[in-house]
């Protein structure tokens, strides 16, 4: 017994015709598919964070980090953080209401606090390395650059991310693919916040208490 396939009436000889017509995507695709990737990034600080617990007190006769962090100064850039992540949670109600002049006014504070927490760290890194705390002094400050450094790398691709985003809202507005993208930012900005929570704890606390 054959069996054969029947070409819709519409397709050309040697033409294929597609029955679905518009764009296929699964739902929550993206979504699922930007929680993976988290993961993976959770590996990658886990691995950072180990190394730096493995060589913090590793000072081959130089500074420590009680020599050398500011806390008042890391604290200042731990609020500015905090507060991109309250102001970008602002952003996100609005955009539940479908009102994209307040989505996008709080997605531009959100930056302002972002530019600003980064603008500190490259003023402490700029300091560090003028008094001589470069990473090549030893294994504690390469450990520190590496660590504190691939989150402040992180942090510049979240603003260039946001800038893209408010972008794409002037033109297009709140469309789905937009409020999806709007989504993925806000998980990747809040583990970035999660993140530097660790970072303040384990590295400049208790740096600075050692």
């Amino acid at each position: 017994m054959s069996h054969s396939t029947a070409m819709p009436a519409s397709a050309a000889p040697g033409q294929f015709d597609f029955l679905e017509k518009g764009e296929h995507h699964v739902a929550n695709g993206t979504l699922l598919g930007f929680w993976l990737y988290l993961m993976s990034d959770c590996l990658i600080f886990a691995a950072l964070f180990a190394t730096y617990g493995v060589l913090s007190q590793n000072y081959a006769g130089g500074p420590s980090g009680a020599d050398l962090f500011d806390l008042p100064l890391v604290a200042l850039n731990t609020s500015f953080l905090l507060f991109s992540s309250i102001t970008y949670g602002f952003a996100m109600l609005q955009m539940q209401q479908r009102k994209l002049q307040g989505t996008m006014i709080w997605l531009a504070i959100t930056g302002v606090f972002g530019a600003a927490f980064l603008g500190l760290e490259l003023y402490e890194f700029y300091h560090l390395i003028h008094v001589g705390a470069t990473p090549q002094r030893s294994a504690f400050l390469s450990a520190f650059f590496t660590l504190v450094g691939t989150h402040g790398l992180h942090v510049s691709l979240g603003i260039i991310w946001l800038v893209t985003l408010l972008f794409q809202l002037r033109k297009h507005g709140l469309t789905t693919a937009n409020r999806r993208r709007l989504f993925c930012l806000s998980m990747f900005w809040h583990f970035l916040d999660v993140i530097w929570i660790g970072v303040f704890t384990v590295v400049y606390l208790m740096g600075s208490l050692s």
